[in-house]
């Protein structure tokens, strides 16, 4: 049976449509801004982890006293997130690499890490610290898979400085909530002993951190698949740095090297923080700006919602 056509449902249906399409196209503009914000807003590395998250190790055999030093000397409250680190955790990293007679008895070691913003890279900052210098502990931070923190370490007396490491990890895994691979942990320990072992050699601890970043690059350049190709890789940027090492140090580091390599490791990313390591690499975006980019978002986003809102009220009051 034919029915008569109704144009008063056409109009309403022809209005309905054009507001779906309108709300349509705002809601993809809406999508693109949330978009852009989550690339410039500095990133979550977890849920519970944000850009400035700080957290503290501390040695478990520290005094009340030093512990309340450490914390004065951090600059951090008393309500900062603290975790202690064992004299057995060290053991733990560093017992295959050096004598437990070097590793000790006393967890003293202390560290801090704030998270910082994406691309900034490894900051490292000691004190009290004899043996590894910072960029030392940068090179290992980066080979455990740590990257955008500033980090600070210290102790209440002079010490070495080698089981620092330990802490600078644990601290990441809480303020991040992701958990380091246990090789990665180890081959990381394993480079700080191996890079302070050539300092020794060499003398000069920073260029034993410069050569050991070399050697890594060019890992990650080469490929190398046989020991023989490891050691030459070894040799020659040894040469390139003008050092000798004695060949006990050359088949520790070979074998360093293959630990490194077998690592499940984002090759490009890797070579990314050793250029930043290096201050080779720029900021691209000034802060400030970054900053203003966002605030503009975020002000038409919440105008943008609140007409989200104003449009269903009012649709709601016409029903």
């Amino acid at each position: 049976m034919y029915r008569e056509h109704n144009p008063v449902n056409t109009k309403k249906g022809v209005s309905f449509l054009m507001k779906l399409k309108r709300w349509k196209k705002i809601g993809m503009i809406a999508l693109t801004a949330i978009t852009a914000v989550s690339l410039l807003v500095p990133s979550m590395a977890s849920a519970d982890a944000v850009v400035g998250e700080t957290v503290v190790t501390l040695g478990k055999d520290l005094t009340g006293t030093q512990r309340d030093a450490i914390l004065k000397e951090m600059g951090v409250g008393t309500d900062v997130r603290t975790i202690e680190v064992t004299n057995e955790e060290e053991h733990q990293y560093l017992g295959k690499y050096i004598s437990k007679a070097t590793i000790g008895t006393r967890a003293i070691s202390s560290a801090k890490i704030v998270l910082a913003d994406s691309g900034k890279g490894i900051s490292v900052k000691t004190n009290n610290i004899t043996t590894i210098t910072p960029s030392m502990y940068a090179n290992a931070a980066i080979t455990a898979g740590i990257k955008d923190a500033d980090i600070y370490v210290t102790a209440p007396f002079k010490v070495s400085g080698t089981a620092g490491l330990t802490g600078i990890i644990k601290a990441f895994e809480t303020a991040t909530g992701q958990k380091i691979d246990e090789n990665k942990k180890q081959v990381a320990n394993e480079e700080i002993v191996r890079t302070s072992e050539v300092a020794e050699q060499i003398g000069d601890p920073n260029k034993a951190a410069q050569f050991m970043n070399r050697v890594k690059e060019e890992i990650a350049k080469e490929n190398p698949q046989t020991p023989e190709e490891y050691k030459d890789i070894i040799i020659n940027v040894s040469n390139e740095f003008n050092i000798n090492l004695n060949e006990q140090t050359i088949n520790q580091l070979v074998q360093f090297a293959q630990n490194f390599s077998q690592l499940n490791i984002d090759w490009n990313q890797l070579s990314s923080q050793l250029e930043n390591l290096r201050g080779d690499i720029n900021k691209i975006l000034n802060d400030e700006q970054t900053r203003g980019i966002i605030d503009s978002i975020l002000e038409w986003l919440g105008e943008f919602f609140k007409a989200i809102g104003d449009f269903f009220t009012s649709s709601s009051s016409r029903q």
